[in-house]
């Protein structure tokens, strides 16, 4: 049994869970389908249980336990106390009829990251945007009853850094993120000074890619590159789509998003750089 880290929130504790449930089965040399007809259930409900992608019945785990050859009672235990703590709904399910499932994984994994590398092109990342800014970015989607509510979970994600063991959470904003006055000048001079403030704590860094570096490698988009305390844990990187999101682990994939952040920062300015660039905008505002 892996040691499981005792900060991992539900759906960490999934994916472990599932990663267990896939190296049982491998060791024992049995396919998925016939691990699918044991619990009565297609070989795609398997896959989907060991990605961590779905919640966990515990009959299901147990007859998999058994189909498995864990006999063992203390090692049942444990398994079966990590399904109910997998299943536990994070503190976003009581934001469940605002968030999108394919984003709720998100903040779960946000939660559960030891680090987070993110880089951003329209929108200073929502782990650093102030109560005023994430307003005014909201405002522009979402309908006038939902605002409020979608302010406070925004404020409720940044929780994670005020903890004792918070993130290390290094952020590469474009310059025309920073540039785009959303909200009028008072906002945006509050969420520059802001940034500055940010960058005071240890756990945080910020980089900006000025509009002097001309072209770079992540023409494409934001996306953020996320890494976990526990080893069973792969660095998750995560894209998002207008109206979906791409959560991607493969070794090739992870290794071309890396690169391309590392060339991003190569660019940007160094932290020193950025306090002087936050000035100067706030200045022009």
């Amino acid at each position: 049994m892996t040691q499981i880290h005792s900060g991992s929130g539900p759906t960490a504790l999934r994916i472990l869970l599932g990663s267990q449930l896939r190296k049982l089965r491998e060791n024992r040399g049995i396919s998925r389908e016939e691990a699918g007809k044991w619990i009565r259930a297609s070989e795609s409900k398997i896959s989907r249980m060991e990605r961590g992608r779905v919640g966990f019945k515990e009959r299901d785990v147990s007859d998999l336990l058994t189909l498995y050859g864990v006999e063992d009672e203390a090692t049942r235990n444990q398994i079966m106390d990590l399904v109910n703590r997998a299943n536990e709904p994070g503190w976003w399910y009581r934001y469940n009829d605002l968030l999108p499932s394919w984003f709720q994984a998100y903040v779960g994994l946000e939660e559960a990251a030891s680090r987070i590398r993110t880089y951003e092109v329209q929108f200073v990342p929502g782990l650093l945007q102030t109560k005023e800014y994430a307003r005014a970015v909201i405002m522009a989607g979402a309908r006038p009853e939902e605002i409020a509510r979608r302010v406070q979970m925004r404020l409720e994600r940044q929780l994670i850094l005020e903890r004792e063991n918070p993130p290390m959470l290094w952020a590469v904003i474009d310059e025309a993120a920073l540039r785009r006055p959303i909200g009028g000048a008072d906002v945006m001079r509050g969420q520059l000074r802001h940034l500055i403030e940010m960058m005071e704590r240890p756990n945080i860094t910020i980089q900006i890619v000025p509009f002097s570096s001309g072209g770079h490698a992540a023409e494409g988009g934001a996306f953020s590159i996320l890494r976990f305390a526990d080893p069973e844990l792969p660095d998750i990187v995560y894209v998002e789509q207008l109206a979906s999101a791409l959560y991607l682990d493969k070794p090739e994939e992870l290794d071309r998003y890396t690169e391309v952040m590392e060339r991003l920062c190569a660019v940007s300015t160094t932290p020193s750089e950025t306090v002087d660039m936050l000035h100067r905008l706030m200045a022009e505002l």
